[in-house]
C-alpha cells in the first residue's frame, strides 16, 4: 500500500508539473542563451520544471523514506531533494546574471556563442565518464541508509546533482525554456536512473553530447529542435 501510495503522489505531481510548466513556458523559447528573466519568477518555474523532470526518478529512494515516518514522509523526502536543487538553480541563475552583467560582445550567436554552448555540451557528455559521474549514479539507483524523511531527501538530492548536473547544465545552454530539450533532458535521466542496466547508458549518453555539442558549435540552424537567437547581444543574455 505505501509503495502504490507514494508513486502515486510522485507521478500524480510530475504530471501536474509538466502541465503547469507547459503552459507557464509557452512562447518563452528565444534559443540559448534565454533571459531567465526576474529571480521570483526564475525560481516559481525552475522549482515546477525540476519536480516535472526528476520525481519519476525519485520513486524507489521514496519508497525507503516512507518507512522512517509515519506522516507525510514522501512530502518531506521531496521538499528535502527539491530544496537541493533550487540551490542548484539559484547558483546557475548567479552565474547567468554575472555573465550577462559582463556584456561580453564574444558571446553573440553570431561570432563565438555557438562554440560556447557546444564546448558547454562537450563537456557534459565527457563529465558522463567521470568517477564521480558513476558514483553518484550508483547512489542514485539505490535507496541510502537514512533516519528521517528529510535527511534521506537531501542526501538524495545532492547524489542527482552530482549524477544529473551535467546534463542539466547541457539543458542550460540549449535553452532552459525549452519544452523539447526539458523532455529529452528528462528522458535521458530517467533512463540513466530507473531503467533496468540505466547505469551502462553513461557511454552512450556521453557519446551522444559531445556529438550534439560539436553539431551545435559547428552548424547550430541543422539541429533539430534548436531555436536560434535573434535581436539580441550576447546570446541574448541581458539583464
Amino acid at each position: 500500500m505505501t509503495r502504490s501510495r507514494t508513486n502515486a503522489l510522485l507521478f500524480g505531481a510530475a504530471v501536474v508539473a509538466w502541465a503547469v510548466t507547459v503552459v507557464r513556458m509557452r512562447g518563452m523559447d528565444a534559443g540559448p542563451g534565454t533571459d531567465l528573466g526576474g529571480l521570483g519568477w526564475y525560481l516559481g518555474i525552475w522549482v515546477t520544471m525540476t519536480a516535472a523532470m526528476m520525481l519519476p526518478s525519485v520513486a524507489p529512494a521514496a519508497r525507503h523514506a516512507a518507512r522512517l515516518a509515519r506522516r507525510a514522509p514522501t512530502v518531506l523526502f521531496t521538499a528535502a531533494y527539491l530544496a537541493v536543487w533550487t540551490g542548484y538553480g539559484l547558483a546557475a541563475y548567479g552565474l547567468f546574471r554575472v555573465v550577462a552583467s559582463l556584456d561580453l560582445g564574444w558571446l553573440a550567436w553570431d561570432r563565438d556563442g555557438p562554440y560556447l554552448a557546444g564546448g558547454v555540451i562537450v563537456a557534459a557528455g565527457l563529465y558522463e565518464l567521470t568517477p564521480l559521474k558513476q558514483l553518484s549514479l550508483r547512489r542514485c539507483r539505490s535507496a541510502q541508509p537514512s533516519v528521517t524523511p528529510l535527511r534521506s531527501g537531501f542526501v538524495h538530492g545532492l547524489d542527482c546533482v552530482g549524477c544529473s548536473g551535467g546534463l542539466m547544465a547541457a539543458l542550460f545552454v540549449l535553452s532552459v525554456m525549452s519544452i523539447f530539450w526539458m523532455a529529452v533532458v528528462a528522458a535521458a535521466i530517467f533512463a540513466e536512473k530507473v531503467l533496468p542496466r540505466g547505469e551502462r547508458l553513461s557511454g552512450m549518453l556521453a557519446l551522444a553530447l559531445v556529438v550534439l555539442g560539436v553539431w551545435v558549435a559547428a552548424s547550430p540552424t541543422s539541429v533539430p529542435g534548436l531555436t536560434e537567437p535573434t535581436g539580441s547581444p550576447s546570446m541574448q543574455m541581458s539583464p
